[in-house]
């Protein structure tokens, strides 16, 4: 029987207690963070790239209600938090998630203070959210064609 909780999924108080195992193990930590409502190649693809930076991948997954604040549409998000989280759970690339329910990740970023901050070709590192809070910033070229809203528009063509 399935465990109504993805396994990956950890409460900040866990991962931080992880973060410092992993420094203490000399391991890189690398942080991503989005929506990840609709996952697709594009989404698997930025999450492999930021899975090669280092050790351990963290993806910051956007809780239901900030979904909502960052206006992607009164639809959004489509998929419920958890069910994103189990979606991400069975990705080999992604070691562990964390949600947050502010429009960014600044507040989680503060704190988890990873190795490498990660983020797609749509930013410059200048607009990266948290970047002070990260060793260093990389990011990494889209997918071309790839993307939630495209899809949503798409489907309701």
């Amino acid at each position: 029987m399935a465990s109504s909780c993805p396994v990956k999924l950890k409460p900040l108080k866990k991962l931080l207690t992880l973060r410092e195992l992993w420094r203490w193990e000399g391991k890189t930590v690398v942080f991503t963070n989005g929506v990840y409502d609709i996952l697709h190649a594009g989404h698997v693809q930025l999450l492999e790239k930021a899975r090669a930076l280092g050790d351990v991948l963290v993806v910051g997954l956007n809780e239901d209600r900030s979904v909502k604040k960052l206006g992607k549409g009164p639809e959004r998000p489509i998929n419920r938090f958890v069910d994103r989280a189990t979606v991400l759970s069975a990705l080999s690339s992604v070691d562990a998630i964390v949600g947050f329910s502010q429009e960014t990740p600044a507040e989680l970023l503060s704190q988890l203070r990873p190795d490498i901050l990660v983020k797609g070709g749509d930013y410059k590192p200048e607009q990266v959210a948290g970047r002070e809070s990260a060793g260093k910033v990389v990011i990494v070229p889209l997918k071309k064609g790839y993307s939630t809203t495209g899809i949503v528009k798409k489907l309701r063509g």
